[in-house]
């Protein structure tokens, strides 16, 4: 099917509860961490465990999830391999490209041909929950995708050369998390799509945001943070000593 009938089909209001797809998930912790002071904050522990393995857990734990392919740095790849080896739904450990739409293709691409469902998640955002991940996935699973938010609580300005140029109404913003599930067909021809084009994509919601799909917004949770700089271990501690 192309891309253009995957997306006009997908676009089709939900009209009943359909029965849940076959989901992979693709875990992405390739980058370079250059933000954390010389921390290798894939390999940081957190409860624990490194970053990594503590966000694959809850991947392992979550029902709608049926298998897992990490997506790590070439000097990480034999450790993180090893760690994830008690995980049952680990089907594979790859190595990343040279930008995160590429790792995450490597990830898609290791994923087995029964994968409908692509979850997509960050491998820095290890206090995700089993609970969360089904949330979205089952969001995805009748809307064709979604993602999880959470609303934002300061007031945002967009400025060009250091002066205000505008103020967004604040209760239409949401700060974006991971995991962003799409239907899998949907995701890698948006992620071909935009690199062909060289979109200026920040995430995998924004790749498919440019073919003109609207993506489900889902409850996220304030606690699944993203890891990028030590201030954040700092803030995933106190919110694991409070679990």
């Amino acid at each position: 099917m192309s891309l253009e009938k995957t997306v006009k089909k997908l676009s089709k209001p939900a009209r009943k509860v359909l029965k849940l797809k076959y989901c992979g998930a693709v875990i992405v912790a390739a980058g370079s961490a250059s933000r954390m002071g010389g921390i290798d904050k894939v390999m940081e522990p957190v409860g624990g465990v490194p970053m990594v393995v503590k966000a694959v857990s809850a991947f392992q734990e979550c029902p709608a999830v049926k298998e897992i392919v990490v997506v790590t740095r070439q000097d990480l790849l034999t450790e993180i391999a090893h760690l994830t080896m008690e995980y049952d739904k680990v089907k594979a450990v790859v190595v990343g490209g040279e930008d995160r739409a590429e790792s995450v293709n490597n990830g898609l691409n290791a994923l087995s041909e029964k994968v409908k469902l692509a979850a997509v998640h960050d491998g820095a955002r290890p206090l995700v929950t089993w609970e969360l991940i089904d949330r979205v996935v089952r969001a995805a699973n009748t809307y064709g995708g979604a993602v999880p938010g959470v609303p934002v609580k300061d007031t945002v300005k967009i400025a060009t050369g250091g002066l205000v140029q505008q103020t967004p109404e604040r209760k239409t913003l949401y700060a974006i998390q991971t995991p962003q599930v799409f239907d899998f067909d949907l995701l890698r021809g948006a992620l071909q799509k935009a690199k062909l084009e060289e979109l200026p994509i920040t995430d995998d919601c924004g790749a498919v945001e440019a073919l003109g799909f609207k993506v489900k917004l889902v409850e996220g949770d304030e606690r699944n943070i993203k890891i990028t700089t030590p201030l954040d271990l700092k803030v995933a501690a106190a919110y694991m000593e409070e679990a």
